[in-house]
């Protein structure tokens, strides 16, 4: 982990300071001292919309473009887990609409959160669960509730028929799941495949998806056609 996310808070100062012992650089734009810079915080500023996947609402706390595309993709895959924290209220927020939206005040309490689980591979490679990370930096956890049971093909470059064959039957319950309810967590929404998946599963075990949340959508390649819903 880069050494600035220990000091997060400090004053700009001490923060240069410390850029002598041990540099860095904006995950965002690569300037350098900075594992984040104020542009690119500001670029990371909640955009929680809902976004619908054949007819299913997914709700979700960034539009994965310009800065937040490049910090998600430094984060997932450059080594950079000192992103995050940033990343954290986004996805809080997401969870947060997700929840508020399809589930009573009264019963939120018992609702579990559930991520998408990490490929062999993805884990061998990164050694943390990125949703899960996230998640913790939010102050929220995930339960285990589903495992891959058929493997998976890298989904870049699919379209929405190709990832739907591709994620179909490939995660099961890893419990009967009868009186269980809970928020379905992803980090990034493109056909929605995956969350989709997990909601098949979930459902055939017995249990409950109250609502489904992503930390950003990929719209560019999901073009908008039903309303959104914007939460400021």
């Amino acid at each position: 982990m880069h050494g600035k996310a220990l000091f997060a808070g400090l004053p700009a100062a001490l923060l240069d300071a410390w850029a002598v012992v041990m540099p860095t650089e904006c995950v965002g734009c690569h300037a350098a001292d900075r594992a984040l810079c104020p542009a690119c915080r500001q670029g990371l500023r909640p955009e929680v919309h809902e976004a619908r996947r054949e007819g299913v609402p997914v709700w979700c706390g960034l539009d994965y473009s310009g800065v937040a595309r490049h910090v998600i993709g430094a984060f997932k895959d450059g080594g950079r887990t000192d992103a995050a924290g940033a990343l954290a209220m986004p996805l809080r927020l997401a969870v947060t609409a997700a929840l508020g939206v399809a589930t009573p005040a009264s019963a939120r309490r018992g609702v579990r959160l559930v991520v998408i689980p990490s490929s062999t591979a993805a884990w061998r490679a990164r050694g943390f669960h990125p949703v899960e990370l996230i998640l913790k930096r939010a102050g929220l956890t995930a339960t285990t509730a589903l495992r891959t049971v058929a493997p998976v093909a890298d989904q870049v470059g699919l379209g929405r028929e190709e990832r739907t064959v591709n994620r179909r039957g490939s995660l099961r319950a890893v419990r009967r799941l009868d009186g269980f309810a809970c928020v379905v967590v992803d980090d990034i929404l493109t056909t929605g495949a995956t969350l989709l998946e997990a909601r098949r599963a979930i459902s055939e075990a017995g249990g409950h998806v109250v609502g489904m949340a992503a930390l950003a959508e990929r719209r560019r390649l999901h073009p908008v056609t039903e309303p959104s819903l914007k939460s400021h």
